[in-house]
């Protein structure tokens, strides 16, 4: 028998919001912000990391000498981003330099040994990984190459034996501000090497390109990461950066705001690094003009489609094999895409509302990754399990980790159990939905309001209103599938475009029906409308 919808609202804890103003709306978001918003003057210095001027002496005496550097980054978004300063800042000082991004299915995860069976060199520069990488500075150590290793992934007591390691989560650091992503530990690098080198190099250059790492890394919109994003978003709105000119042209945007990065720019990249190779996503990152950018562009196209489908695929089956009982989803496959393992993980929190851990097994090794929920702190709950597995890394949302096919039920069975001491309250999502947003308080100057707290993220989530008992005036599928939904609601006199992307709800003409979501600018060939994003029809009422 169907619930009421007072019965299902008040299973999902709806009852009793507050109905919202724009007034109550903007105290709401100013007291987010008590201590005021950072700006870019205040960034700490470079120095104030531990070991930076150790490795900014390291290199600068690399220069100095010619010896031949090496640049190892990673196969995400904030890998090739950190890649990608790197490169630019060596190519602006016309020094060489070569860059090595690892692939995901021939060498695996950061330096390793097989990544540096193809690497001569004096130096090597981790970007976005090595935290963990024991073995390969135990090789470097033994080839005689000096390793300077630059990450901003959780560190563990231990840490491996190289020439500096600069990370604000290691337990020396002092860095004021430790939740940051590796582009940025990059970027600080860079900035202590031009005060060694006494170049002249404007830091803002990068920030078109920090941007995109920080909002795809999930960092925190607070701080000195809103203060950077913001003023990035800005630069990649008018960047001459043939990526961002393609970019901009290829998805109809006269100017980008966190969600299209998170939604539809990184997704691209990654693409390559999850289908391919993320070689590709840095060459379109570093394209000299146009032509070659819309080359790239157009490539990761047809490896983001791709994903989608594998992704889809992997998700129906995992979805079957979740055991929904369990305070941590675990299921491993043979034959799953080992690049949308990740991807996959978050469908499930999504699903089931608590951490998921999705492994391709091939032959005897099971690898995947994992993705929590709420203040769950997934690292570690792999630290506690540690005994089952071969090797992980990660932070406390996010997690790759490997192990033997025949450990992966007592390992699911061990991190089950771990979590089950964990709070229940621990397990609740973050985002909450901000109130009852009446439909005649939607406007422009509502949207201006909304626009003054940008960007919107981690840590800064955009607001998530109710429209309560909305009659839907008109209804669309749309989508190359005819998976979405596009709705036209009505409440009196007031109408409103809405949108939900892979619905899992019929709705009709005429209904009435109770939802949540955000309110976006929807802008496509200069046309800007109002538009809500829905992430959930609550219930519906019959037919008019």
């Amino acid at each position: 028998m169907d619930s009421s919808p007072a019965e299902e609202a008040s299973r999902v804890g709806l009852c009793g919001l507050p109905k919202l103003t724009k007034a109550s709306i903007a105290a709401l978001l100013a007291a987010r912000f008590d201590e005021g918003f950072k700006e870019l003057k205040d960034l700490p210095s470079p120095f104030d990391f531990h070991d930076m001027a150790r490795a900014a002496e390291r290199i600068a005496r690399a220069i100095e000498a010619k010896e031949r550097i090496t640049v190892v980054g990673d196969y995400d978004v904030d890998g090739v981003v950190s890649s990608a300063i790197m490169e630019e800042f060596f190519e602006l000082i016309g020094y060489p330099v070569d860059t090595v991004i690892p692939n995901r299915f021939r060498d695996g995860y950061g330096i390793s040994p097989a990544v540096l069976d193809r690497i001569e060199a004096d130096l090597i520069i981790t970007v976005d990984n090595g935290i963990t990488a024991f073995e390969a500075a135990k090789i470097c150590k033994e080839r005689g190459i000096d390793l300077i290793i630059t990450d901003h992934h959780t560190a563990a007591e231990t840490l491996p034996d190289a020439y500096a390691i600069v990370n604000p989560k290691k337990g020396a650091c002092t860095f004021a501000y430790p939740e940051i992503c590796g582009a940025q530990v990059a970027w600080f690098l860079v900035g202590a090497l031009k005060k060694r080198l006494g170049v002249e190099i404007r830091m803002s250059r990068f920030l078109d390109l920090l941007a995109l790492a920080i909002v795809a890394d999930v960092m925190p919109l607070v701080s000195i990461n809103r203060a950077l994003v913001q003023r990035g978003l800005e630069m990649l709105s008018t960047s001459r950066r043939p990526a961002f000119e393609a970019a901009r042209a290829y998805l109809g945007k006269s100017r980008f705001g966190a969600m299209d990065i998170g939604f539809s720019v990184a997704p691209r990249i990654n693409s390559a690094g999850r289908m391919e190779d993320a070689v590709e996503a840095l060459r379109f990152l570093r394209a000299k003009n146009r032509s070659e950018a819309s080359r790239y562009w157009l490539r990761l196209e047809e490896l983001n489609s791709l994903r989608r489908e594998t992704e889809a695929e992997a998700t129906e089956e995992a979805v079957r094999m979740a055991d929904p009982d369990a305070p941590v989803i675990v299921v491993a496959k043979e034959g799953w895409h080992e690049g949308v393992v990740g991807i996959v993980a978050s469908r499930l929190v999504d699903r089931f509302k608590k951490p998921a851990i999705v492994l391709s097994v091939e032959g005897e090794r099971a690898k995947g990754s994992g993705r929590s929920i709420g203040e769950v702190d997934l690292f570690k709950l792999l630290q506690q399990c540690e005994s089952s597995l071969t090797g992980f890394g990660g932070h406390k949302m996010a997690a790759g980790l490997t192990l033997p096919a025949k450990n992966v039920a007592d390992f699911r069975d061990a991190i089950c159990a771990h979590a089950g001491r964990i709070d229940p309250r621990s397990f609740l999502p973050k985002e909450d939905v901000m109130g009852e947003l009446p439909m005649e308080e939607i406007d422009w100057d509502l949207m201006e309001l909304l626009e003054r707290y940008e960007p919107y993220g981690e840590a800064n989530s955009r607001p998530r209103f109710l429209i309560r008992d909305a009659e839907v005036l008109d209804v669309r599928l749309i989508g190359a599938h005819s998976n979405h939904l596009r709705l036209l609601l009505g409440n009196g006199r007031k109408r409103l475009q809405a949108v939900q992307f892979g619905f899992e709800r019929e709705v009709k003409k005429g209904q009435r029906i109770t939802l949540t979501g955000t309110l976006q600018i929807n802008e496509f060939n200069e046309k800007r409308t109002i538009q809500f994003l829905v992430d959930k029809i609550l219930f519906n009422q019959g037919v008019l």
